[in-house]
């Protein structure tokens, strides 16, 4: 029983050291990014500077973990009820708290976001108002922070009456709460814009299914070898997608801010500003992620599927914390300057 209740403690933690290095990943990226204060201008006040990509970065990880639970029945599959009942129980539990986090960190941004626009001066409900009505990332927010409170209410009902709430539906709220932010970052004027817009979109709801996922499938099954040895392969094939896509619109979306920028060419920019050490730094996270994950998949995976035991947590573990660091850049690289 204690060294049950071992591994258990020892899976949970990865919830952590995926929030952690997240974190870690916004401190760095802010130290990368500090400019000097301009003369005459005021300055926000520190903890709305530093608070602000906190609280963007623990709404990423809420909104991973919402997405990763809802989408592991999918996972999973329904022709083992009995034996997968017990865990998404559990799922389902914690994905109804994920997603009300989800919810406040996304009315605590909109205010933050109101402080930095307007620095120096106190906040009231009427500033976050008109802030709401006038800027593009006040409704994305306020659109989030609905969405999320609807997944919580989904997760809720699904709590009482089991898997009977299609997770499908479940997982398809959970993905469209995800649509309004990325598009409200950098923004360019070329004439492939929408373009821009649509991989922005699909890079982000292709990180956060891949990134929660992976949390869910390893949290949640390490200690079921036959629900593992049968969800994994399909998390594989999902998780190869994701990759792909991530990798190839991340890339896209970098290179076309550094590329329509007036002040550098595209290499010096990427060598030389902040935005483009972030997004090396992402890049690399990326390789080193396609690493781990082909480890995984081709010398762990063989183990899993015939119910032997594996070093999957640890490895895991790795990949998790990599993938937080990789939020962490992608947090600050949103409002870092091209020039």
């Amino acid at each position: 029983m204690s060294e049950t209740r071992t591994t258990a403690a020892a899976r949970l933690h990865l919830a952590t050291v995926l929030v952690v290095s997240s974190v870690v990943g916004v401190l760095v990226g802010l130290a990368i990014v500090t400019t000097e204060p301009i003369p005459g201008l005021p300055e926000p006040a520190a903890v709305v500077r530093v608070g602000l990509p906190v609280v963007r970065v623990l709404l990423d990880m809420a909104a991973v973990v919402t997405v990763g639970l809802c989408l592991l029945p999918l996972v999973i599959g329904f022709d083992r009820p009995k034996l997968a009942e017990p865990v998404l129980a559990g799922a389902r539990r914690v994905a109804m708290a994920s997603a009300l986090v989800w919810a406040v960190t996304a009315l605590v941004a909109l205010v933050l976001h109101t402080a930095d626009l307007h620095p120096g001066e106190d906040v009231s409900p009427g500033a976050v108002v008109d802030y709401v009505g006038t800027v593009g990332a006040g409704k994305a927010l306020l659109f989030v922070a609905v969405f999320a409170l609807l997944s919580f209410g989904l997760s809720l009902w699904a709590v009482r009456v089991g898997e009977s709430v299609p997770a499908e539906l479940r997982a398809a709220v959970a993905l469209f709460a995800l649509l309004p932010l990325p598009v409200t970052g950098h923004a360019t004027n070329w004439q492939w814009h929408d373009f821009t817009m649509i991989s922005m979109e699909l890079h982000v709801m292709s990180a956060v299914a891949w990134t929660g996922g992976l949390g869910a499938l390893v949290v949640l099954l390490a200690a079921n070898r036959t629900l593992l040895a049968h969800a994994l392969p399909r998390f594989s094939k999902l998780a190869t997608v994701c990759l792909a896509v991530v990798t190839a619109t991340g890339l896209f979306n970098g290179l076309v801010e550094l590329a329509v920028s007036p002040t550098f060419s595209l290499v010096a920019g990427l060598f030389t500003t902040s935005y483009g050490i972030l997004l090396l730094l992402k890049t690399a996270c990326l390789v080193a992620l396609a690493g781990l994950g082909a480890n995984i998949r081709w010398r762990l995976m063989p183990g899993i599927v015939a119910h032997k035991r594996t070093a999957l947590v640890g490895w895991a573990g790795l990949e998790l914390a990599v993938m937080g660091l990789a939020f962490g850049f992608a947090v600050v690289l949103t409002r870092a300057p091209v020039s």
